[in-house]
C-alpha cells in the first residue's frame, strides 16, 4: 500500500461507526457486571454485619429483663436464637459473661461466663483484655456482656476476602440488681 491509500484507509476506518454499540458493549459489559456483583456482594456484607449487631442486642435485652437464675439451657436457646436471626452458613459463636466492677480492687470480676463457640469462657483473668471497653461503672455495678461472632464469606469472587465479623454489647440488668447463673447465691 502506498503511504496515501493507507492515510485514506485509516481515515475511513477512523470515521467508519458501525458496529461501534457492540465493541462497546463487549468492551465495557464485564466491568459492568463485576460492578454489579460487587455492589451485590457489599450489601449482602453490611445486610450480614446489621443481622449479627441486632442479634447481639436481642440476646442482650432478654438477658437483661431476666428475673430467675441462667442455666445453660437458657444459654443454648440463646445460640440458636443468635443463629436463626443470623442465618449465616458459617460457624457461629456466642459468650455471655456478666461483670462487675469492684471499686476497692480497681478492677472488674466476672461473676460468671457461659460460653458456645468461643474459645474459652471468660474469668477474672482474661477480663482485663477487655478493660477498656468495657464502661466505666459505680462500685458492685453489673453490666451482661454478650460477644457474637462469625465469618462472612463473599458470594462472588471480587477481591474481598472472608471477614470476621465480631459484636461485643453490654446491657445493664434491668429488673434485678444481677443476674445470677443457676444455683449461684452470692456476687462473684
Amino acid at each position: 500500500m502506498r503511504p496515501a491509500r493507507l492515510r485514506t484507509f485509516l481515515a475511513n476506518f477512523w470515521n467508519d461507526t458501525r458496529g461501534s454499540v457492540t465493541v462497546e458493549f463487549i468492551l465495557a459489559m464485564p466491568f459492568v457486571f463485576w460492578a454489579f456483583m460487587a455492589s451485590y456482594v457489599y450489601f449482602d456484607g453490611y445486610h450480614q454485619s446489621t443481622a449479627n449487631l441486632k442479634a447481639a442486642y436481642t440476646i442482650s435485652d432478654l438477658i437483661s429483663r431476666e428475673t430467675t437464675d441462667i442455666n445453660d439451657a437458657y444459654v443454648d436457646s440463646m445460640y440458636e436464637l443468635f443463629g436463626m436471626m443470623t442465618h449465616t452458613p458459617s460457624d457461629i459463636a456466642l459468650r455471655i459473661s456478666v461483670i462487675r466492677w469492684d471499686e476497692s480492687e480497681n478492677r472488674y470480676h466476672v461473676n460468671w461466663s457461659a460460653n458456645r463457640g468461643f474459645p474459652g469462657e471468660m474469668n477474672d483473668g482474661t477480663v482485663t483484655q477487655y478493660a477498656g471497653r468495657l464502661p466505666t461503672m459505680p462500685d458492685n455495678e453489673i453490666v451482661i456482656l454478650v460477644e457474637t461472632e462469625n465469618t462472612f464469606t463473599p458470594l462472588f469472587r471480587i477481591g474481598m476476602e472472608k471477614t470476621k465479623l465480631e459484636n461485643f454489647v453490654f446491657t445493664r440488668p434491668r429488673f434485678v440488681d444481677q443476674i445470677k447463673w443457676d444455683g449461684q447465691s452470692s456476687l462473684g
